[in-house]
């Protein structure tokens, strides 16, 4: 009855829609007579007709949204029926919507508020409604422009839902389906596409398939979206990566998309963006830490999405406490990696140049992309500002092995480079950040150990010269850094102070409180601070007379807090005296410090003349008071040698380097301009300590009373008698401390020998030729002297032979001669010059060629000689000995220090006169035949050829020390050699004399020097001499590309094939030359030849048919042993090579690679499989287990890469990978097998003398097999399944051996056993490979794993039935239970 009351309601009389409007507002009562009429069918029409005219109204949009808000409201409290209200709902949603997209209502809140309230009663519509609503939506989509268009979106998952979960419809989910794929497909305008992002995680249906297409469709699109609005976009697309979408492809769609797309515009409001959206991605990481998860592991996975967008996103993440050390480390990782890669695809020889200059550009842009996250770092992300400083940081203490040891630059192409790059660009863009740099510095410093301090010195050291104003405004900072003075190493100490002296002239305080600190580090008790409180004043010195040169404004006065004994009388204004004068006081207590400290003092008073030369009469003024301690002109022994040398504690030291002092003044007085000597030293008030009496008067000045003291001591040198200098006599030679003693006086007097050398030779070049002969008389005598001090320095006693006491050379830091003396890194300056001792080699020269000469003509010229033969190879060896330590100490040096230039000047002037002086010593009436050296002494010979050894020494270690020197090469290619006599030089290449490119100048040396030295010195042999040539070879061989370095490597292999040679060294050394030097694959290949022919030899040393190889006559009993031992360490180097690249086989994945990589692990294979045939000793079998574990490792890593993962296809096996595998199983693994066999059984032998070498040895030995056993096993288990995928049987060549049941035996128990299995007819493993194969071939069967006998027949050989081999199984584990150890037993 309701019901067809409501249906046949009639309209009330004249109602409007304003009355409806109206009604709203009236109680229950007053509307039911209106209710009744809105529940019938027949009031739709005029409903509907209300909503159109309201819409037509000058205010539609209120007029509209008044309207629709009143009837729904009145529509939820009107009685129910069957078909009402929701279709009353659905008309007036379906008319709203066409009025909304056809733009008759505009499109503002009030239109909004209207779609939110149909989006709370869509429940009220029926499903078919819900379907045509939804519809007329996804129609509409195209029609949207900007952002109050879209309103109607968020209608859409609602309906969507209800129609899901309807039971009404049939086939709702394609029907869903197709609204998604609609949804999807239409054009997405900006303002959609922000709309969309927002609404579509209400969308609780949508499948991983239609995610990843929303995902590419949003971001596909996000170009056009504008800069403002990204922030809120990325914001919404984090939350749907904590709401089901998958996080990788959001997260790697942000980074990609802002690495690239936004990235290129590199405007200052994108930066701003990209600030903004790093806190969004900040935020969401706190949220949700999966999200941070997935951002460290796409870094690690995926090389490309690498860039500067990534690297800000992993600094910002650094910020959440627990992704710090994750974040920081995964990005230093990466960019290690990245130089790592590149350093080692620059060495290896067998990797195209494309996949080298790849690599090199990768790190580029690695370096590129980290250096432009910091510039931008300064726009809306000073949130990761103390990211970055630590980041740097840790480049920087990413210190390699053997850097680190001096402050000088880097490679640009470096970690530590980038690191200080990173820490300087943040310093200069970012103020804020220059405080924590600041107390970084401070807090490494101190706290890191020295090699990673230093590079953190050099950091500070750039920064003050780049922005020395902005770093004096922390000078507050540095003085508390400068507080820890006496507590850093040494080395850190004295670089601290001297990269600080820049700020001074920005702050007078800073000066004064260094000469505080350092005053106070003076009285310290370890010497090793007083060394750098020394250094420290004199860096101070030079820095004030550097200053004074320049013309800046003197320093200020020093600390105004020195004590009483240190002040100084009051300076008038514009005469005010120099830094040096004012701490003198301090400098003379380095005058009654060890030797060490007395050392630095001189060397940088010579740096301080250098600097300023009328300076040198105040350091005569210094330094002469303390010289008359040890000098008395009056005295029979003018030289105090005695007071050099102390006792204390019955410790022997030098307390006074004399020979450093006359070093000192000799160069003093060297460097003076002619006639201004002294200029400054009458006018020179010397504080705190008065001259002789003499001096004071004024007879005669300082430099002229050293001037007359060096010729008093020349003359007094080369006459006295050493053994009074040596205090040698019979009570004192008979003793150890007299020994000890005499030999510190020694090296006092060799050190005063060559700084006498030093300047006679310079007074020689300044003389005419009348006296040159005098002089080079002199020159000689001295010379002499020196190597008549040096048997004193190598004292014997009667019956025990030379006894070698630790005191070195007087060239080299006296480290042993005070137990407790300094660490500190700088080397002792040389005491001659380059130019002087090439003036010496020089003269070696001449006399070797007179001497050459006197050989042909008759021995009566002997007296016109300048010296006998044998004072010329004394001669020689004293040059060539001094030459071979200046030529070491020059890298030990800073390039910096004034002093360098005086001492080395052109270090590369060594060159050529080693040269002539090898053609000399090498030439035919030198290298004399066999019966010619008969009839010499064996003593000569010795002489002779040792000093050949030293050239040779010399001048490798010349080349070695620059060997990218174009003008080295050149000169010693303008060197003509002599003509050599061996008719052997084979593969003799031609190249034309006149070159100009660097490589074409190291092959004429080659060529016209190295390959005629080498022939002759193996046609008599000289091995040692052959070594040496072979070592420059090698230096100046890896100089050229690898294309004509090649020649050198083919003329090397000629040698091994026409030589033979019986040296082992020597025969090395060509064979490494020829492999080493050879480009691939020849030089593998030619390991192979060697291999091939050791075993040759190895396998007939028992009964004596093959003492020599007939292709390789180097080859032979006495070389193969070393021989072996190369190869070995050879094929380890390639198999890490093999290493390094498959590691990085996924990342460069092209057929090429591939191709290379399986070329060069068959060759491998190939060289091994001749090792695993020989006989090896102990040590090379252990190698060779593991270099072989190591190999199957990396052919499991390439088998695994060949299977195609989960849902791809798997590709067909190469044929160069077929054939690796055919190789490995066919030649190598049944061999290695039963190698382990044979070790087995020399345990068994070897281990019943129980020796403690020996058990050592076997448990090493047994801890190799089982790793090696694993590999074999693991490397197979791949082929099997990929076998399985690939249908191709890779393992029919592969034949299992029972050697893969190793036994740890022990060796008493083991012989009762053996006896007992023989018996039994049980396990033949240790018998031979004839009476136990068909055994081992039933037991292969039992023993292959189940992976095997499921690959089916065509993968595996045939195999007996699962009952047999069951059975045959069991028993062989019951036999091996009997013999197997624990592991733990054999550690007892």
């Amino acid at each position: 009855m309701a019901g067809s009351h409501i249906h046949g309601a009639s309209p009330p009389t004249e109602l409007t829609d304003v009355d409806i409007v109206r009604l709203v507002k009236q109680p229950y009562e007053a509307q039911i007579h209106v209710l009744n009429f809105l529940t019938s069918p027949d009031s739709h029409e005029t409903l509907i007709s209300f909503l159109h005219s309201r819409a037509a109204s000058p205010t539609a949009s209120i007029s509209v949204a008044e309207y629709v808000s009143s009837l729904i409201s009145l529509l939820s409290i009107a009685p129910q029926s069957d078909n009402f209200p929701s279709t009353l709902h659905a008309l007036l949603l379906l008319s709203y919507i066409t009025l909304f997209t056809s733009h008759k209502i505009p499109h503002d809140r009030n239109s909004l508020n209207t779609i939110h309230l149909f989006a709370v009663h869509l429940e009220s519509i029926p499903s078919k409604g819900l379907v045509s609503v939804s519809d007329s939506i996804v129609s509409s989509l195209s029609t949207i422009l900007d952002a109050e268009d879209a309103q109607l979106v968020h209608l859409l998952p609602k309906c969507l839902n209800l129609i899901m979960n309807s039971n009404e419809i049939e086939k709702r989910a394609d029907l869903i389906n197709s609204v998604l794929d609609r949804f999807l497909t239409c054009d997405w305008s900006k303002a959609l596409l922000l709309e969309i992002v927002l609404v579509i995680r209400e969308f609780g249906f949508i499948d991983r398939r239609r995610q990843m297409e929303f995902l590419e469709k949003v971001f596909d699109g996000m170009k056009n979206v504008d800069l403002q609005d990204l922030p809120s976009l990325v914001y919404q697309l984090l939350v749907l990566a904590s709401k089901g979408f998958s996080k990788t492809d959001i997260i790697e769609g942000i980074v990609m998309f802002f690495g690239t797309k936004v990235g290129s515009k590199a405007s200052s409001i994108g930066r701003q963006v990209e600030g903004t959206v790093l806190l969004h991605v900040n935020f969401a990481v706190k949220q949700d830490p999966s999200i941070g998860n997935t951002i460290m592991g796409l870094v690690k996975s995926n090389i490309q999405a690498f860039n500067h967008f990534t690297v800000s996103v992993l600094l910002s993440i650094a910020r959440v406490r627990r992704f710090k050390e994750r974040s920081l480390q995964i990005l230093k990782t990466a960019v290690v990696t990245a130089y790592h890669d590149n350093k080692s695809a620059k060495t290896c020889k067998w990797l195209s140049n494309e996949l080298k200059e790849e690599h090199l550009q990768k790190t580029k842009i690695v370096e590129k992309t980290v250096l432009r996250a910091i510039n931008e770092s300064n726009c809306g992300r000073e949130h990761i500002l103390p990211s970055i400083v630590e980041f740097g940081f840790a480049l920087l203490e990413t210190v390699e092995q053997g850097s680190g040891k001096r402050m000088t630059k880097s490679d640009d192409l470096s970690v530590e480079n980038l690191g200080l790059q990173v820490l300087k660009t943040l310093f200069e863009v970012h103020d804020m950040a220059r405080n924590e740099i600041i107390d970084q510095c401070k807090f490494r410093i101190l706290s890191l150990k020295p090699e990673k301090s230093l590079s953190v010195l050099r950091l500070l050291d750039d920064l003050v010269k780049r922005y020395p104003y902005a770093l004096s405004e922390h000078i507050p900072r540095l003085k508390e850094l400068l507080d820890y003075f006496t507590f850093m190493p040494d080395r850190v100490s004295s670089h601290l102070v001297t990269l600080l002296l820049p700020l001074i002239k920005y702050s007078g305080d800073l000066q004064d409180y260094i000469i505080l600190v350092v005053r106070k580090a003076m009285f310290n008790r370890e010497e090793s601070v007083r060394l750098a409180a020394t250094s420290a004043i004199i860096s101070l010195i030079l820095a004030d007379k550097q200053s004074e040169t320049k013309g800046t404004s003197s320093i200020q006065e020093s600390s105004s807090q020195a004590s009483s004994s240190q002040q100084h009388p009051a300076i008038p204004p514009g005469k005010r005296a120099g830094l040096f004068q004012e701490l003198s006081c301090l400098l003379q207590r380095c005058l009654y410090q060890q030797a060490h400290v007395k050392e630095i003092l001189y060397s940088g008073l010579v740096k301080l003349v250098l600097l300023d030369p009328l300076s040198s009469g105040a350091v005569f003024d210094f330094l002469f008071p303390h010289f008359l301690r040890y000098y008395n002109e009056k005295a029979d022994i003018q030289l105090r040698i005695d007071e050099c040398v102390k006792t204390e504690n019955g410790r022997i030291y030098i307390e006074e380097p004399l020979d450093c002092l006359l070093s000192c003044i000799s160069w003093v007085l060297l460097t003076q301009p002619h006639g201004k000597t002294d200029n400054q030293s009458a006018s020179w008030v010397c504080s705190g300590f008065a001259l002789t009496q003499e001096n004071e008067v004024g007879k005669k000045v300082p430099a002229e009373l050293f001037s007359r003291s060096f010729s008093i001591i020349r003359e007094f040198l080369k006459n006295k008698n050493l053994e009074d200098l040596l205090g040698l006599t019979l009570d004192t030679s008979s003793t150890t401390e007299g020994e000890k003693e005499s030999r510190c006086r020694a090296l006092i007097l060799s050190g005063m020998i060559k700084v006498l050398l030093n300047f006679i030779i310079t007074e020689l070049e300044k003389q005419k030729d009348e006296k040159n002969e005098d002089l080079q008389k002199e020159v000689i005598k001295f010379v002499l002297i020196h190597e008549s001090l040096e048997k004193h320095r190598c004292m014997s006693r009667p019956g025990k032979g030379i006894r070698k006491l630790k005191v070195q050379s007087s060239d080299n830091t006296q480290e042993d001669t005070d137990k407790n003396s300094t660490k500190f890194s700088q080397e002792r300056t040389p005491l001659m010059a380059t130019s002087s001792i090439c003036q010496l080699l020089q003269i070696g020269i001449k006399s070797c060629q007179s001497h050459k000469i006197e050989n042909v003509q008759s021995s009566e010229n002997d007296s016109q000689q300048p010296f006998s033969k044998n004072h010329c190879s004394q001669f020689l060896s004293f040059v060539l000995n001094t030459s071979l330590h200046q030529i070491k100490s020059f890298p030990s040096q800073e390039r910096n220090d004034p002093i360098n230039h005086l001492i080395y000047g052109n270090i590369n002037a060594f060159g050529p006169l080693l040269l002539k002086l090898i053609w000399l010593l090498k030439s035919p009436n030198k290298l004399a035949t066999t019966d010619q050296k008969k009839k010499e002494t064996k003593g000569r010979k010795d002489d002779d050829k040792g000093i050949l050894i030293s050239a040779l020494v010399c001048l490798k270690e010349l080349i070695s020390l620059t060997p990218d020197q174009k003008g080295l090469i050149e000169d010693l290619v303008s060197i003509s050699p002599l003509d050599h006599t061996s008719e052997f030089v084979p593969d003799e290449d031609h190249l034309d004399e006149h070159v100009s490119v660097y490589s074409d100048s190291i092959e004429v040396f080659v060529r016209k020097h190295i390959k005629p030295l080498l022939s002759d010195f193996l046609e008599v042999p000289l091995p040692h001499e052959v070594e040496i040539l072979c070592d420059i070879i090698m230096v100046i061989g890896n100089e050229l590309p690898y294309d004509r370095r090649h020649s050198i490597g083919h003329w090397a292999i000629g040698i091994s094939k026409i030589k033979g040679i019986q040296n082992p060294k020597t025969a090395k050394s060509i064979v490494s030359l020829g492999i080493n030097l050879s480009s691939s694959p020849h030089d593998v290949a030619h390991a192979q030849d060697i291999a091939a022919e050791l075993l040759k030899i190895m396998s007939s040393a028992t009964d004596g048919q093959m003492e020599i190889s007939n292709i390789y006559p180097l080859i032979n009993h006495s070389t193969h042993a070393t021989l072996v031992s190369y190869i070995l360490q050879y094929i380890e180097g390639v198999v890490a090579d093999i290493d390094r690249v498959t590691m990085k086989l996924k990342m460069y994945i092209g057929l090429a690679l591939e191709e290379a990589i399986y070329s060069r692990t068959e060759a491998a294979v190939k060289v091994l499989s001749s090792l695993v045939m020989m006989k090896l000793m102990d040590f090379q079998a252990e190698n060779l287990l593991r270099l072989a574990a190591r190999l199957y490792k990396n052919l499991a890593r390439m088998s695994k890469m060949r299977i195609a993962s989960k849902g791809c296809k798997q590709l067909f096996p190469s044929l160069s990978y077929q054939k690796l595998v055919e190789t490995t199983c066919k030649l190598l693994t049944g061999p290695l097998y039963n190698f382990v066999s044979d070790m087995q059984q020399n345990q068994e032998g070897s281990g019943k003398g129980k020796g403690k070498g020996v058990i050592n040895r076997i448990k090493r030995e047994n801890r190799c097999i089982p790793d090696l056993i694993f590999q074999i096993e693991d490397y197979e288990r791949y082929l099997i399944i990929l076998s399985k995928a690939s249908n191709v049987n890779l393992l029919r060549h592969a034949k299992r051996s029972t050697a893969r049941d190793f036994k740890i035996l022990d060796p008493e128990p083991m012989v009762e056993e053996e006896e007992e299995d023989e018996a039994g007819g049980g396990d033949q493993e240790g018998g031979s490979p004839a009476a136990s194969s068909s055994q081992n071939e039933e037991d292969d069967e039992a023993d292959r794993p189940q992976e095997n006998t499921e690959s089916g027949d065509d993968m595996v050989p045939e195999s007996e039935s699962d009952e047999d081999r069951n059975s045959l199984t069991s028993s062989k584990r019951a036999r091996m239970s009997k013999t197997m150890l624990d592991n733990d037993d054999e550690e007892e």
